[in-house]
């Protein structure tokens, strides 16, 4: 499902409510550094069509036109959402797309978030950073405990390691969303106590001031895929639970 614009919605998100969304990739292909089994956008390979990204003064002026419309029409919004084909942390005016944001919001709608879906590859970098401890909802993702399990489900770009996304998860100090995909595959299973185990001693040492655990939703570029149900998920998480930590469950019912 790619999204044919910068500026996107508002559309309903089973996690933000009426979400507002940019996308900092091309309008009509995919650029990310990883390549997920379970991306709703398709495999890498197939949107490489288009390789423009929007510039910073693009998207300010897109924005700022949205929302506009959108306050004159009094739709309410509750979250400006980075999300797209791809990873928004590749744009290389990220940073200043966020203080831009950040102005428009307060501006025009500013009982709404800024929130940005980031498969945390570029918290290290230092100006990547910055800019996510700015937003109210820096949602990181960590699907697996292992750079072998994370190479099987996310399929990263050479170099990633978990430990250097894990050490740049330490600098907020627990005040960021740890976001986890939970699914089956034929050689990978979230529920495994090699996975649930290594993944929640993760959340327990990062202390994130809330977890957003999730299943599949829409149709899968890999075959083979199967989603949890609620209940399924609830009951895995549930040490985590009965710990305090703030646990938000997507899924089937």
């Amino acid at each position: 499902m790619m999204r044919e614009e910068t500026v996107f919605g508002p559309i309903h998100s089973r996690r933000l409510g009426r979400s507002l969304g940019i996308n900092l990739l091309p309008t009509k292909g995919k650029i990310c550094n990883f390549d997920c089994i379970y991306c709703e956008c398709g495999w890498n390979r197939d949107g490489r069509g288009d390789t423009v990204l929007p510039t910073a003064a693009k998207v300010r002026n897109d924005l700022e036109n949205k929302l506009i419309e959108l306050m004159l029409e009094g739709t309410p919004i509750d979250s400006i959402t980075f999300s797209g084909d791809g990873e928004p942390t590749l744009n290389p005016e990220f940073p200043r797309i966020i203080e831009d944001t950040i102005f428009l919001r307060d501006a025009y709608y500013p009982k709404a978030k800024v929130s940005v879906l980031s498969n945390a590859t570029r918290v290290h970098i230092p100006a990547v950073f910055d800019a996510l401890r700015k937003v109210d909802n820096p949602i990181l993702k960590i699907d697996a405990p292992t750079d072998d399990l994370v190479a099987r489900i996310n399929q990263p770009a050479p170099g990633y390691q978990l430990s250097r996304v894990i050490e740049a998860l330490e600098g907020f100090g627990g005040n960021f969303v740890l976001q986890t995909m939970f699914l089956k595959s034929p050689d990978f299973d979230s529920s495994s106590p090699e996975v649930l185990d290594g993944w929640m001693a993760i959340v327990r040492h990062l202390k994130p001031r809330e977890v957003m655990v999730y299943t599949l939703d829409r149709p899968t570029p890999a075959q083979g895929l199967q989603a949890f149900t609620v209940e399924e998920m609830r009951s895995l998480v549930r040490p985590l639970l009965d710990e305090g930590f703030h646990i938000d469950i997507k899924g089937k019912e």
